[in-house]
């Protein structure tokens, strides 16, 4: 068995239907950085750095768990990304101002971080998280 991974990438891949709005609140508002552009003759793609990924897989029990802490009701579909940020309230009132819905304003959870929760563009459920020290 080789020392070498076999999965070298993680990509999401979103279809945005105001693709100008999407790119522009994930990449300029939220700041992930651009990796690459590219075009077909009628449509678009960019590719966006989003740091380290990882799959976090839970079952239907623990994603109501999860939506319960986080939200204080089950909200999320089977899809629901999350940002590690240095500061969720401050990236929380970034995004909402760039026309994000709060779905919940950062709270504590049992696991020590700082998350909120934020329907975006291209009908993602985000949670924002900040790991907490103490």
């Amino acid at each position: 068995m080789s020392d070498e991974p076999a999965v070298r990438e993680l990509r999401l891949v979103v279809t945005a239907a105001d693709y100008d709005a999407a790119l522009h609140f994930y990449r300029d508002v939220l700041g992930l950085t651009e990796r690459g552009a590219f075009s077909s003759p009628d449509g678009r793609v960019t590719i966006l750095d989003a740091g380290r990924a990882t799959l976090e897989l839970t079952d239907p029990n623990h994603a109501a768990f999860i939506d319960e802490v986080e939200v204080g009701r089950r909200v999320a579909g089977h899809i629901r990304v999350a940002f590690q940020v240095d500061d969720s309230v401050t990236a929380t009132s970034k995004l909402a101002a760039a026309g994000a819905q709060v779905v919940a304003e950062p709270t504590r959870t049992p696991w020590n971080s700082l998350n909120s929760r934020l329907e975006a563009p291209g009908a993602l459920q985000l949670t924002l998280f900040t790991e907490l020290d103490d």
